[in-house]
């Protein structure tokens, strides 16, 4: 790309990023927690997916990346995936492509099974109400349905295991279906939660600690990390993953009972994903100082995938 073309992608990227901030930050909705720290604007190469199969992707002017949210790995591509103030956007051949409509993405779960849910508020001219409820996709982000409480709830925190969505939109509630919801009691109202792959073992982190739930939310019971857990994850079944609110990166593998503290600060964390590959090795993606890093030693070192 050209020095000029690419003055040209930036100025219009900046240029949608500055009325989407407009718009879709001060939608009114369901009293949620206070809305996470933002990024610095990244402009990706390229839109991908339509909103619609009339809307390609060459219709549709690239987008400036305000916020970061939420970061994923799809199960069954392996592709990086970040949920954004101005949509689902796909890490694809070391470039970031925009994937489907421009949703501003407060909350954003994958499913064991693949299924993508998500809430948050609506771009301009997008069909789905204030705020969108709870809603799910079943084509990698392409195309969104409303499940339920469209309107009504705006879960800042969401995770997906594979039996129940749980979410927080000022209310913790979990659903087997996505459609009927079951109030749930926390100690505290929760900043991120995480489902375990296998069991849906909840972990939440808290102003009263981390805590875990091994009854969708019905009880609760702290761990002990070894620093104050800002956001939390599971890489697997038995290793969870947390940063901290001094900027590092803990693991336990064995579920919570021990755990090591990595002495690097990679600096304050805005999103985090971790997932252990087949051959036993821990990958964790975080969005930390403005940047998406990868790091495959727990934080010693750090690979940055959108320089």
């Amino acid at each position: 790309m050209s020095t000029r073309a690419r003055r040209r992608l930036l100025l219009a990227g900046s240029a949608l990023a500055t009325m989407a901030v407009l718009t879709a930050c001060g939608s009114p909705g369901t009293a949620t927690p206070s809305a996470r720290g933002g990024s610095p604007a990244i402009a990706p190469a390229a839109t991908a997916a339509a909103t619609s199969p009339a809307e390609t992707s060459s219709s549709r002017p690239p987008v400036a990346i305000t916020h970061i949210h939420a970061v994923a790995r799809d199960p069954n591509s392996g592709e990086l995936l970040l949920a954004t103030h101005e949509g689902l956007f796909r890490h694809v051949n070391g470039e970031l492509v925009q994937n489907g409509q421009v949703i501003d993405l407060m909350g954003f779960a994958v499913a064991p099974d693949g299924t993508y849910y998500a809430s948050g508020h609506p771009g301009a001219g997008v069909d789905l109400p204030q705020p969108v409820g709870l809603i799910t996709s079943t084509d990698t982000g392409r195309t969104w349905r409303v499940a339920s409480r469209g309107g009504q709830s705006d879960f800042h925190a969401l995770t997906a295991g594979p039996a129940a969505v749980v979410g927080f939109d000022g209310v913790l509630r979990s659903s087997t279906d996505g459609t009927t919801w079951t109030t749930r009691s926390i100690p505290a109202p929760p900043r991120t939660l995480a489902a375990a792959p296998t069991s849906g073992a909840l972990l939440a982190t808290t102003e009263a600690g981390l805590l875990a739930s091994s009854d969708t939310g019905s009880t609760w019971r702290p761990l002990s990390p070894p620093g104050t857990a800002l956001l939390v994850t599971w890489a697997d079944e038995k290793t969870i993953v947390i940063a901290t609110t001094t900027g590092q990166l803990g693991v336990s593998s064995d579920a919570g009972a021990t755990w090591s503290l990595n002495p690097t600060r990679i600096g304050p964390a805005e999103a985090l994903h971790a997932r252990r590959g087949s051959d036993g090795g821990l990958e964790i993606v975080v969005v930390a100082d403005s940047k998406v890093l990868r790091t495959l030693d727990g934080g010693t070192t750090t690979e940055n995938l959108l320089p």
